[in-house]
């Protein structure tokens, strides 16, 4: 992880964003504990799980699904938002997703933003992390 930070910062960052599930932890201070507390470093704790913010990204599920229709109501109550992903691809598209950075690179390529995840009534933790982001771009 040092080489890594090192040439983040040797090609121009000012600042790494860690971003962190809460996953099986029982709070934010515990999950914030397992990741290395580091110099001009934040670290964002998601309550929810990460894909939920895949499911709340209404646009990208509708090109994706070929389904201008398509909604998901409250993708952070989702217990395991990556197995509804995972069925919702093969009900839509009859195909799978494979792992979690494949569904990753997938979402990204078909147009995922933070900012459509965010704009769901229902998915208050990427609002958090949007407005997160925004207010250290503001600062630095």
């Amino acid at each position: 992880m040092t080489d890594i930070r090192e040439t983040l910062f040797r090609n121009g960052a000012s600042v790494i964003v860690v971003i962190t599930d809460l996953d099986q932890d029982e709070c934010i201070t515990i999950t914030r504990e397992r990741v290395t507390n580091q110099n001009n470093q934040v670290v964002i704790v998601a309550v929810q799980q990460i894909e939920s913010w895949f499911l709340g990204d209404t646009i990208t599920l509708r090109r994706l699904f070929s389904d201008d229709t398509f909604e998901f109501n409250n993708p952070e109550a989702e217990q395991n938002p990556f197995a509804t992903l995972k069925h919702l691809f093969k009900l839509k598209t009859q195909r799978g997703i494979g792992t979690k950075p494949m569904l990753a690179r997938r979402m990204l390529k078909y147009g995922f933003t933070i900012e459509n995840a965010a704009r769901h009534p229902n998915c208050s933790s990427a609002n958090y992390f949007l407005t997160k982001l925004q207010t250290l771009a503001s600062a630095n």
